[in-house]
């Protein structure tokens, strides 16, 4: 049984709650409620699960930086876009989210472009990282508008792609079916870079499941552009395997972000890793849930995508590792996503909202309903130890 006499220290960690609250909104509303529920010790550490908010959400739980910089879009117009510094031990590391600069929010629906989107930007990114001394790239490829497989990234970084009369290709995943070589030797990656991708899909990179398949369709793609894009992915692959030596092609998560990362496995040696799992780890996760009694956290909605790699999921199996029990608050629970959370080492979820709500209203009264019921969760939890 709960007994709130024994939490002292609460942990404070939710994921954003999409289009309503940042994770550091959301963490501040949580802290609030706590504040008027009683003199508890708090620690707040937003998270974030590898998508949107990842950067500004890393960049703040470790001090770090953010910086700007004008880089090309998709379709290779300027746009500025942000990278991240980590502060402290781990200011010689980035965060670089490749929608920033190569993601479909950057278009228009009639831009989309799938035969010729590149991730040329994301690349010119990554540069300015290295550029400004930093050694350790943390990659977020989740919404992006791209099928280039990182060619785009490659050649801003300085490698050259290629084609049978030994002219550079032009951006794009339609013009891959023509590349015949690629040339390292203008490289500007130093040897002792490492590049951690988060990823949260295991798609292949062609194929029925691939990169095309599954998601070219949503930036854009007609069924023969998939046909046509599937078939200069396949042959890209080949002619990364026979440059580098690895077989990316069916490779679990090569196909995420347009093939980006097969592009980050093949030029960068890159790990791919579960934005979760790589925020936890970043943040300092498990150092924090040492020294506390309870953990809150939270995000728009709990539901059967929710142990799928999602920031609950992934706080509550570290927590039940430790023996310190969890509640999860959120807009809205699904019927029987909270019993499938339980083994996970949740112990309760709950809803914010209160009463009847339009789903617009309740986003934008969302920090306050929020707080209300983070402060509602813990005065039940007194009860535990009333007597």
């Amino acid at each position: 049984m709960f007994n709130a006499s024994r939490f002292q220290r609460i942990l404070i960690c939710p994921n954003a709650f999409k289009e309503s609250l940042t994770a550091s909104e959301a963490a501040r509303a949580m802290a609030e409620g706590v504040a008027r529920a009683g003199a508890y010790e708090v620690v707040c550490l937003p998270l974030a699960d590898g998508g949107d908010g990842t950067l500004e959400t890393l960049v703040e739980a470790t001090g770090g930086t953010i910086h700007e910089a004008v880089v090309q879009d998709p379709l290779g117009r300027p746009v500025t876009a942000a990278w991240g510094r980590l502060g402290g031990a781990q200011s010689d590391t980035a965060v670089i989210e490749m929608a920033q600069a190569s993601g479909l929010r950057l278009l228009r629906l009639e831009e989309r472009d799938p035969l010729h989107a590149s991730t040329f930007g994301t690349g010119e990114l990554m540069l300015c990282a290295l550029q400004a001394g930093c050694r350790k790239l943390l990659v977020g490829i989740g919404g992006s508008a791209t099928n280039d497989g990182g060619a785009g990234m490659a050649q801003a970084l300085g490698f050259r792609l290629l084609d049978g009369e030994s002219k550079e290709l032009p951006r794009g995943g339609r013009a891959l079916a023509r590349l015949a070589r690629i040339e390292s030797g203008g490289s500007r990656l130093p040897e002792d870079l490492e590049v951690v991708v988060a990823c949260d899909v295991d798609n292949p990179l062609v194929g029925p499941e691939g990169a095309v398949a599954v998601y070219g369709p949503q930036k854009g793609a007609t069924p023969a552009q998939v046909l046509e894009l599937d078939a200069a992915l396949a042959h890209y692959a080949d002619v990364l395997r026979e440059k580098f030596g690895r077989t990316v092609a069916e490779m679990p998560g090569a196909g995420a972000a347009g093939g980006l990362g097969a592009g980050l496995l093949a030029f960068c040696a890159a790990r791919l890793q579960p934005g979760t799992e790589m925020a936890l780890e970043t943040t300092g996760f498990d150092g924090l849930l040492a020294d506390c009694d309870l953990v809150l956290t939270g995000e728009g909605r709990i539901d059967g995508q929710t142990a799928r790699g999602k920031v609950i999921a992934g706080v509550a199996r570290r927590a039940r590792a430790a023996g310190i029990p969890v509640v999860a608050l959120a807009g809205s629970v699904a019927e029987g996503a909270e019993a499938q959370l339980r083994p996970e080492g949740l112990t309760a979820a709950l809803s914010i909202v209160h009463g009847p709500l339009t789903v617009e209203e309740a986003m934008q009264a969302g920090y306050r309903l929020l707080s209300q019921a983070t402060e509602r969760t813990m005065r039940i939890l007194e009860i535990g130890s009333a007597g």
